[in-house]
């Protein structure tokens, strides 16, 4: 089987871990290996340069130290984890991948064309062409997604303080990465029920024949007998 490398971003409270925990049983009960993952994070190196990004105050790092920081641990998540399962035919799911480093790095803070430049020659050097085959990106009002994330138990809210302004920022720049690469991106209002949320992503994956791909090879063989 083909692997797949499928990433979901979004703002702040957008529910993307649980569209990927949903996402991640259905894929295994059609006969699917599935790698649920995450960034900054989701390999060991890259989980200790996690700590240092969500966690402490907003002013903790400036645009570009974060952004390096991101691509040491992107760097190492790829190596260790992404990359080894894609080639063993598994489907990624990741909570967040480099859109986000985009957004976050090179619009939250402000428009910074230099900033924006130095993302791209980074993941150019960090993945080269390598890309999400399916990026989802669940969008959301700034003031209702923020309202979801500040629970008292969420210790990583770091970004979640940041200026409300950075938060639209964010929004307005994923949705013009979505504009620009209409074949990579499935946009999806995440205001709606999480179960018509969860049929939405499904009918994307079965179109793309991500899902039943064992069932569908049984049935074939069953139907010429």
């Amino acid at each position: 089987m083909k692997g797949y490398f499928i990433s979901f971003e979004g703002g702040e409270g957008s529910g993307k871990s649980t569209q990927i925990k949903l996402l991640a049983e259905a894929l295994e009960k059609s006969g699917r290996q599935v790698v649920v993952t995450r960034e900054p994070g989701g390999s060991p190196g890259a989980e200790e340069i996690r700590k240092l990004l969500v966690t402490g105050e907003p002013g903790r790092w400036d645009d570009i130290s974060e952004t390096l920081l991101f691509f040491a641990a992107r760097r190492n998540h790829l190596v260790t984890k992404i990359w080894p399962a894609v080639q063993k035919g598994q489907v990624v799911l990741t909570d967040r991948f480099a859109d986000s480093t985009m957004a976050y790095q090179g619009y939250g803070y402000g428009d910074n064309p230099k900033q924006q430049a130095l993302i791209r020659q980074l993941y150019q050097t960090v993945a080269g062409d390598f890309k999400p085959d399916i990026t989802f990106l669940l969008d959301i009002p700034v003031e209702v997604g923020l309202k979801r994330s500040c629970r008292a138990d969420n210790k990583e809210q770091r970004f979640e303080k940041q200026a409300l302004q950075f938060h639209q920022n964010l929004r307005e720049a994923y949705l013009n990465m979505a504009h620009a690469e209409p074949n990579r991106f499935v946009v999806l209002d995440a205001q709606q029920s999480i179960m018509t949320l969860h049929a939405q992503i499904m009918q994307v994956l079965m179109a793309k024949k991500i899902f039943y791909m064992r069932r569908n090879v049984c049935l074939t063989k069953n139907n010429s007998k």
